[in-house]
């Protein structure tokens, strides 16, 4: 029951972030306990013999002890890209993670849901700035564009005077020069990243630093698409019931053994 308690935990989590950007769901890993070998009582003649002992109990049989909690297994499969038009949302095709910046140090996301903060910096929605391999990305409204590799690209026509507001129209990318590349990484062991909330990840010991992924083995970076979740709401909705009804009959089953071990216990109390 405690094994099933633990599925349902992860289950209800992935509903709960069905609909957050770049969210990986979770499934709950168990492993069974040791089982033992069953030998029929009464019937344990062991005897000695010149080469040592003999156990001659016949073996009934092996009897399982059920299941345990092993861990929480992040799947990184791809989410679904869903096209937005908006120049500030990211999305990466195939492996890797975008680079923010918060005040624990730097924190890894598949949510490209970015927005543009009041200083000019491209950031995550809480305000959290998206890092570039030189550091944080500072780029004007309608006047940048990001590539497949991850580069931006601005006008320098434009792009030092902070006052000066433009329009996509009026843009006409003349002087185009390369401002940064986004800083995308990877990880030797993924599945072992800690999870932070808000489809954030940090690294850890056995996951292993961030490695920056080389320009020519990059995912392909989509402007003006994000990420969904990789739940399925139907997959999951089936797994709650299969355990609800897993949690129900295990339930049963220990009530009918507590009925059962109740009665011969009444029973061996009569015959004294």
């Amino acid at each position: 029951m405690s094994a099933q308690q633990w599925r349902l935990d992860a289950v209800s989590n992935n509903l709960a972030n069905v609909d957050l950007n770049g969210y990986k769901r979770d499934e709950a890993v168990h492993k069974a306990f040791p089982e033992m070998l069953m030998r029929r009582f009464n019937d344990d003649g062991v005897y000695l013999m010149p080469f040592g002992s003999m156990d001659t109990a016949p073996i009934v049989g092996k009897i399982g002890m059920g299941v345990e909690q092993n861990e929480y297994y992040t799947s990184f499969s791809q989410g679904a890209l869903k096209e937005t038009t908006n120049p500030f949302d990211l999305a990466l095709e195939d492996k890797g993670f975008f680079t923010v910046q918060t005040p624990q140090g730097e924190r890894y996301t598949r949510n490209g849901a970015f927005v543009l903060g009041k200083e000019g910096y491209l950031e995550t929605k809480d305000g959290y700035p998206v890092l570039g391999e030189k550091g944080p990305i500072q780029v004007k409204q309608n006047n940048f564009t990001i590539d497949a590799q991850g580069r931006v690209w601005v006008n320098e026509e434009f792009q030092n005077d902070p006052h000066r507001l433009i329009s996509m129209e009026e843009n006409t990318w003349k002087k185009t020069t390369l401002l940064d590349s986004l800083k995308v990484v990877n990880f030797e062991q993924p599945r072992y990243l800690a999870k932070q909330g808000n489809s954030r990840w940090a690294d850890t010991e056995t996951s292993g630093p961030a490695q920056v992924i080389p320009e020519a083995q990059r995912p392909k970076v989509r402007q003006g698409f994000v990420e969904g979740s990789n739940v399925n709401p139907v997959t999951e909705m089936v797994q709650m019931i299969e355990i609800n009804r897993a949690y129900e009959n295990n339930s049963k089953m220990i009530q009918t053994h507590d009925a059962i071990m109740g009665k011969l216990i009444n029973e061996a109390a009569t015959f004294r």
